[in-house]
């Protein structure tokens, strides 16, 4: 039986080998001595010493005082803790909005108060939201609201279950106006809570802590909830509510403990004695999904070049056709890759291309897209939807002003149906913005908008309806911050609103993703968009 395992294993190994090795090997080196690229070096590493710094002030949440209250007085474990227990040993991590909140008209709240992410629960991938009560209480801001539907979003687009780890305050009261009133604030978690569970996305929560107001309602939503001994309470109005409304004095832990909740009201399925015990639990339910798990292939090239050439290809101020050969050719196993139109639309590539074994479709423009760009990509994009083939696209508007960009009706006509195309298509899509997106290549390309699977941007891009800033202005404000780690003076870094760095502060992008890590993060997006599509 072992021998016809083995012998297996090694057909399918052969048999992947096989269709990789009938693909081109993509041939473009980098000059290093190039006085361009060297100035690009220098770009590169000024952006990852700011985005160093940005990362410290963000996992430091609250900041020292709010930290100690946390963990000292009140004796609980901090978010990206939680999710360490929650999550299986050496799972694979990808933090959802981690620049969130970051200089809002109404402050600078740390990863938006609430820390998401998804990993995986034995074996399987789950998506977690959990609240840092560190910062402010982990009340919820109109930025922490946004950032929690799009968690649910993502839930949906990918059929992922989802983890409440609840401790938070309720609404910032200052600020409820902006929380509370339309469909797409406060309360429309609870209804995707809801719609989710009747398809079969499972929901469960962990109530670690304060779960009031309208907060409470999310772990009765829940199908299952979990609730931990003197550190969970769930009610809609504390003690001196009930105190002011008819004068009785209760206690936090009679009015809406553990205890209470899970031997009178039934609101809460399960009592814990500890976090830990709390986080096993909720492992234990997800064993209980009963759902198959996929697994990507086991064996697979790595690319002919190394990866961090992106970040030298990054800092570059105008990316060329060239440019994404280079690219790809840093992304996709053994730098292999077979283009589709080749010789027709010069401003789009097309083509197959592996990434850590997994099939994917690429389109990565270099310039405004023509019609006939336009034309191949609707084509290209309704090959892959009929194959169950994955798309990925690379945005990079280049010079529009150089490219055919009228107004005539077959270029207008090609370019919705490229945007119809990929609306339609019903494979995973992921989105990364590479320098710049401008006009309709927001449209053709999966901007945010079309929703894909997951929206990334590396950190010198920027998405508007016109080309407005060049990256160079962007550098020359990254410049400014050296050898400071003021997070005051960072502030510069948000003021454009199309720049990446606002952009995912707005929750207008998944995240800003490091170059050199795009590989990674391109087959971990892949892997959990196919681990349930796939089934």
């Amino acid at each position: 039986m072992m021998f016809r395992r083995l012998a297996l294993l090694n057909c399918l190994q052969h048999k992947y080998f096989t269709r990789l090795m009938s693909f081109k090997a993509l041939n473009y080196e980098i000059r290093y001595d190039d006085p361009n690229i060297q100035k690009a070096e220098g770009n590169s590493k000024l952006m990852g010493d700011v985005l160093k710094n940005l990362s410290q002030f963000i996992k430091a949440g609250g900041g020292s005082k709010g930290i100690h209250r946390h963990v000292v007085k009140n004796k609980k474990l901090l978010a990206r803790d939680r999710l360490k227990l929650l999550f299986d040993t050496n799972s694979p991590f990808l933090e959802i909005g981690f620049f969130a909140g970051l200089f809002m008209d109404y402050g600078i709240i740390p990863a938006a108060g609430n820390v998401v992410g998804i990993g995986k629960i034995h074996g399987q991938f789950c998506i977690v939201c959990a609240n840092d009560a560190t910062v402010k209480g982990g009340t919820f801001f109109p930025i922490t609201v946004t950032k929690q539907i799009r968690m649910q979003q993502l839930a949906y687009l990918n059929k992922l279950p989802c983890i409440y780890l609840v401790d938070s305050g309720g609404a910032f009261l200052p600020l409820q106006a902006d929380i509370f009133p339309d469909k797409d604030h406060g309360g429309r978690t609870f209804y995707n809570e809801a719609v989710m569970s009747s398809i079969g996305i499972p929901q469960i929560a962990v109530v670690c802590g304060s779960s009031t107001a309208g907060g409470a309602y999310c772990p009765t939503v829940a199908e299952e909830a979990i609730i931990i001994k003197q550190l969970g309470i769930i009610f809609l109005g504390g003690p001196p509510l009930v105190k002011a409304a008819i004068g009785e004095t209760v206690s936090e832990q009679d009015l809406g403990g553990a205890m209470m909740h899970c031997s009178v009201s039934g609101c809460t399925d399960y009592y814990a004695e500890s976090e830990k015990e709390a986080f096993e639990m909720c492992r234990e339910s997800v064993l209980t999904l009963n759902s198959p798990i996929y697994s990507k292939p086991s064996s697979y090239q790595e690319p002919l070049y190394s990866q961090n050439d992106l970040l030298l290809i990054s800092g570059k101020d105008k990316l060329y056709k060239e440019d994404m050969y280079i690219i790809l050719s840093r992304i996709l196993d053994g730098s292999m890759f077979k283009e589709f139109k080749p010789k027709f639309g010069t401003n789009l590539i097309t083509g197959f291309g592996y990434i850590h074994g997994m099939l994917v479709g690429m389109l990565a423009n270099c310039n405004a897209l023509t019609f006939q760009d336009a034309q191949k990509g609707a084509h290209f994009i309704q090959i892959c939807d009929k194959r169950n083939i994955p798309l990925c696209f690379l945005q990079n508007s280049g010079e529009t002003e150089d490219a055919i960009n009228d107004s005539s009706n077959d270029t207008l006509n090609c370019r919705a149906k490229m945007a119809a195309a990929h609306s339609c298509s019903k494979v995973p899509k992921i989105t990364l913005c590479i320098n710049g997106c401008y006009e309709d290549d927001n449209f053709t390309m999966c901007g945010w908008p079309f929703q894909p699977n997951f929206f990334l941007s590396w950190p010198l891009t920027y998405i508007s309806s016109e080309k407005n800033e060049s990256k160079m202005k962007q550098i020359n404000k990254l410049s400014k911050l050296m050898n400071t780690k003021d997070i005051e003076n960072y502030d510069i870094l948000f003021e454009n609103n199309s720049s990446a760095f606002s952009r995912a502060s707005c929750m207008l992008c998944d995240g800003i993703i490091s170059p050199e890590n795009t590989r990674q993060v391109i087959a971990l997006c892949l892997e959990i968009a196919l681990s349930r599509n796939k089934l």
